[in-house]
């Protein structure tokens, strides 16, 4: 049980880095606050991949921890 544990939380973790890295950024980044961004801030709702992808991320971070706090209880160290 600890092994396949293990295996799913690294499982998880490379998955939820995959999906943040291949959501498109929301903001301008540091650029914008040195005057590098000729665009203005406006906030809006997420489309199409971006959506998806936002709700993977919840979802997989949901199941990222579940699966960690299952690994420390089992592991017993906390």
């Amino acid at each position: 049980m600890k092994i396949f544990l293990m295996a799913l939380a690294c499982i998880v973790s490379v998955l939820l880095i995959v999906v943040i890295v291949s959501q498109e950024p929301k903001t301008a980044g540091m650029g914008a606050g040195m005057g590098g961004s000729g665009n203005s801030m406006l906030g809006g709702r997420t489309r199409g991949k971006d959506a998806v992808l936002a709700k993977m991320t919840v979802g997989v971070g949901v199941v990222f921890v579940i699966v960690c706090l299952l690994l420390g209880r089992y592991m017993n160290t906390f």
